[in-house]
């Protein structure tokens, strides 16, 4: 495991509850699928994202399998952050309510638009 894995797995880590086995293997789950990912960018940028098949005399083209992989695997990451249940809040924190200034409920109706 990179690096920069180690420090996501340790943050999401963070933002769980260690006790409760269920998120843990979540987060187990999630950090293997980035590793899988990776994999599949390597194997892309090794090969192209097209690839030539060959058979017998034919050649065609087509897109690299690694490709379809990565969709699976980006389906499977985004059911699986949706699904953690933070302790200390969402990873993207949630915007600030807009503060009204001035009145506070003594509204006239000519501040209507």
């Amino acid at each position: 495991m990179n690096k920069k894995l180690k420090q996501l797995k340790e943050q999401l880590m963070m933002r769980i509850d260690p006790d409760d086995l269920m998120e843990v293997d979540k987060v187990n789950r999630y950090i293997k699928l980035r590793e899988l990912d990776a994999a599949c960018d390597k194997a892309i940028k090794r090969d192209g994202a097209t690839i030539v098949i060959e058979n017998g005399s034919q050649k065609f083209i087509k897109a690299h399998p690694a490709m379809n992989e990565k969709n699976k695997l980006n389906a499977q990451m985004i059911a699986l952050e949706k699904s953690l249940n933070f302790t200390n809040g969402n990873l993207v924190p949630s915007p600030s309510p807009a503060s009204v200034k001035g009145k506070q409920g003594d509204y006239d109706p000519g501040d209507l638009v």
